[in-house]
């Protein structure tokens, strides 16, 4: 019984996975470590006796504590990879931001020159349409 579960639960996480990625819910360089962790848990369910032997060949006693052991370390890793990608896009963030001033600070600067002169400004944005400020 517990085998069956097993094996339906690595299922349902492999057409999670899947359709995420069909739906583009989810990047594939995120995918790929998911469905190779829905894979290995498929096969762990359908060959209970890997894990007892790998349990053995680690010196580990019991099976359950080797299964949290590698989820902690797999948790820890998706962790450190997913604040090094918020890191990379708080830096993009920033970049972009600063871009967007100076160029709105240049646009400022030729519709002043522009209208300094007494020339109608040829120069026209339109205001965002999603209900924020300029």
């Amino acid at each position: 019984m517990i085998i069956a579960a097993g094996i339906a639960f690595a299922i349902v996480v492999l057409a999670i996975i899947i359709g995420l990625l069909l739906k583009r819910q989810l990047r594939e360089k995120y995918a790929t470590l998911w469905l190779i962790i829905g894979l290995a848990l498929l096969v762990i369910s359908v060959f209970p006796g890997l894990l007892l032997q790998l349990t053995e060949v680690l010196g580990v006693e019991v099976p359950a504590n080797l299964i949290f052991a590698l989820s902690i370390v797999l948790l820890v890793g998706v962790a450190l990879h997913l604040s090094w990608e918020l890191s990379r896009a708080e830096d993009e963030i920033r970049r972009l931001a600063e871009e967007s001033a100076i160029l709105r600070t240049d646009l400022d600067e030729l519709r002043a020159r522009f209208d300094s002169r007494g020339e109608r400004s040829r120069i026209h944005v339109d205001p965002p349409r999603d209900g924020r400020a300029e």
